[in-house]
């Protein structure tokens, strides 16, 4: 955030601007406000038939929706589920479907802060805010990305080691991870659409094999519905507690917040024209209602999956059920899982 440049001359040379200058949207007879990352920006087509709502329009807006919405299939919303469901079955879905709407808000008013201004939301804290605070909200990002970025790395290489029955290491694991990190990072290289495209290919994946196993164990879908919409815990305790907490916690990210104001700065708006700019904010607005929906529905399949196979269980009980049941899935089915959980 220290290192951004501004639209004006005087920032154009380095220097910083005034404390605490109103924030003004951004022209496109200027000069590029960021040194953002998105050098050619995928335009928007016109559809003079479809004035109201045009589905070609929505197409060219796909995309940072969906690259923002992976943080709410990490591996820590699903663990968040699993868990929830084992502990709650599905007494705690409300509060997931809460924390999505909440979410949703956010994104909302990040997306529309990138269109309307032109700036990301450092860049926005860095005309804001006097040095002080601009670095301390540097330094908490910081530890929040490192600490995000600790879990994600120590828990796929777990899954390496499992999935490979040990002959991975731990170590080993923590560096596949690193080398398949920055190879995502290559993947805009050959175009922000194909990058897009690619997390919407692996989105689609965790649905379809998810979705699989929610048709296979074939929930009570009472028991579901009552425990999304009737905000009731009946008979839990402080470690259902907990673990609403954390399902609040899983679905908010900060650092998420951040990544949705600058991937909306990636289509061709003229911020100029307040008709493009109302149009770019209702079509980013839909699309990450959509993104989120999906999202949602992959969390609801985890939670529901484990609440039927291990809720009021014990470790010996849902072993037995496996043997007695004599299903293929029974010795396939957490191997599945964990495959899957691993692509996401």
């Amino acid at each position: 955030m220290e290192d951004q440049t501004g639209s004006g001359e005087g920032e154009r040379e380095g220097t910083a601007p005034k404390e605490n200058q109103p924030i003004k949207a951004s022209s496109a007879s200027t000069t590029s406000i960021a040194s953002t990352y998105f050098n050619n920006k995928i335009p928007i087509p016109e559809d003079v038939q479809h004035p109201v709502f045009s589905l070609r329009k929505l197409w060219a807006f796909t995309g940072p929706g969906f690259l923002m919405s992976i943080a709410y299939l990490d591996p820590g919303n699903i663990e968040s589920d699993l868990r929830s469901g084992s502990v709650a079955k599905f007494k705690l879905l409300w509060v997931l479907m809460s924390a999505t709407f909440l979410g949703l808000l956010m994104q909302r008013l990040s997306a529309r802060l990138g269109v309307v201004t032109g700036m990301h939301l450092a860049e926005v804290c860095y005309r804001s805010y006097p040095r002080i605070p601009r670095i301390v909200l540097w330094i908490m990002v910081e530890i929040a990305i490192i600490g995000s970025d600790m879990q994600e790395v120590i828990g796929t290489a777990i899954a390496f080691y499992i999935l490979s029955d040990g002959k991975i290491p731990l170590y080993a694991g923590v560096l596949i991870t690193i080398a398949d990190t920055f190879t995502f990072l290559l993947l805009d290289k050959y175009g922000l659409r194909k990058l897009e495209a690619f997390f919407a290919f692996l989105i689609l994946i965790m649905v379809v094999t998810f979705g699989y196993e929610y048709i296979i164990v074939s929930p009570d879908q009472p028991s579901l519905l009552q425990g999304m919409f009737v905000p009731y815990c009946e008979g839990c305790g402080p470690e259902q507690i907990l673990q609403a907490v954390a399902i609040i916690g899983a679905i908010i990210m900060p650092h998420n917040i951040y990544l949705h104001s600058a991937l909306v700065k990636s289509r061709d708006i003229d911020r100029t024209k307040k008709d493009q700019v109302q149009e770019a904010n209702k079509y980013f607005f839909v699309e990450a209602a959509i993104a989120l929906f999906v999202s949602f529905l992959v969390n609801v399949f985890v939670t529901a999956v484990f609440a039927e196979g291990f809720y009021g269980r014990n470790v010996t009980q849902v072993y037995d059920s496996c043997l007695q049941s004599g299903s293929p899935h029974a010795s396939v089915f957490n191997r599945v899982l964990l495959i899957f959980t691993l692509c996401g």
